[in-house]
């Protein structure tokens, strides 16, 4: 990969201060496919999570009720006070773009809220940084980054345990459930899988203490051309991630965070090919290559959710 520009590198070091890094709040349930939409419905009709009947009113257990609260913050649904955001509305209401998140489209779209926003920072850390450094990782891997991090970073406490159980969530948001799951609850799929975004390795190593051969595995998240998500979704992360950019470079659409690059895990040829794509279907966008150097040029100004409303508009 190449190196990152200094205005990448800038980008992350404002990132670093600002963000407020947590590993927990889920309660050790990841998201489940209603779970969103339930939550929001719940909150507009002027609910509150702490309310004595909240476990009768959405028909889950109390921890549940927590971990519904942490993934609607997660997903952008809901600010930090609890209070429906844009995003939030412009999904999930009954007249919404896709309240029952039927499209693959919105999956898309929720999976990038999911890691900008950074409050489940697993999410963030991994597609934006870990992957990058570690082809192939697991729970051992990634919690060894996570100490060498709160080591230099600020706000970033390591506690073993919690970083575990958290790497845990984080596969199950993207992997289905073990046919032998033990516990019911474990066998319900994330709210991601159907992305198919996350590769299990199984890999034979030598147990000393068992003295035996042991069977490991090992996760990765590939670059690939993506044909399945649409332009207008792409265009809305750059747009959403860029706001006051009209000239970005392939090389910051790959690499910088929060990129469709980093987010999407994007190869740089699914990339382009993206980026071609939108410059046919939208005026106000060219992409160009001069000497080399390519470019997306934003010519006029357009608001990210412009992009979603073409979108979900033309189904």
């Amino acid at each position: 990969m190449s190196p990152l520009s200094r205005a990448s590198l800038n980008m992350i070091v404002e990132q670093e201060q600002q963000i407020k890094y947590t590993f927990s709040g889920h309660e050790k349930f990841q998201c489940r496919q209603l779970w969103l939409k339930k939550g929001y419905d719940y909150i507009e009709s002027g609910k509150a999570f702490s309310d004595e009947d909240s476990v009768i009113e959405l028909g889950v257990g109390k921890n549940m009720v927590s971990s519904i609260r942490h993934w609607l913050k997660a997903f952008g649904i809901t600010d930090s006070n609890d209070q429906i955001t844009d995003f939030g509305t412009l999904l999930l209401s009954s007249n919404g773009f896709d309240p029952f998140l039927e499209d693959d489209a919105s999956l898309w779209l929720l999976h990038y809220h999911l890691v900008k926003s950074a409050y489940a920072s697993t999410f963030y850390l991994i597609f934006n940084e870990f992957r990058k450094d570690k082809l192939l990782f697991d729970a051992d891997l990634y919690d060894a980054y996570i100490k060498r991090k709160s080591s230099i970073t600020p706000y970033l406490n390591h506690n073993r345990n919690t970083v575990h159980t958290d790497f845990e969530i984080f596969k199950k948001m993207y992997l289905s459930s073990d046919e032998k799951s033990k516990s019911v609850e474990d066998s319900f799929s994330g709210l991601l899988t159907d992305l198919n975004l996350i590769k299990v390795t199984l890999k034979e190593a030598d147990d000393f203490i068992q003295k035996k051969k042991k069977v490991t595995e090992f996760y990765s998240i590939e670059n690939a051309e993506r044909d399945s998500i649409p332009v207008e979704i792409i265009l809305y992360a750059i747009l959403d991630n860029y706001q006051d950019s009209i000239s970005i470079g392939l090389n910051s659409l790959e690499q910088d965070f929060n990129s469709p690059g980093a987010v999407f895990a994007l190869s740089k040829a699914g990339l382009a090919a993206k980026l071609e794509e939108a410059e046919k279907k939208y005026s106000f966008i060219s992409y160009t290559d001069h000497a080399g150097i390519k470019e997306l040029q934003i010519k006029e100004k357009v608001e990210a959710v412009e992009m979603l409303r073409k979108y979900y508009d033309a189904k």
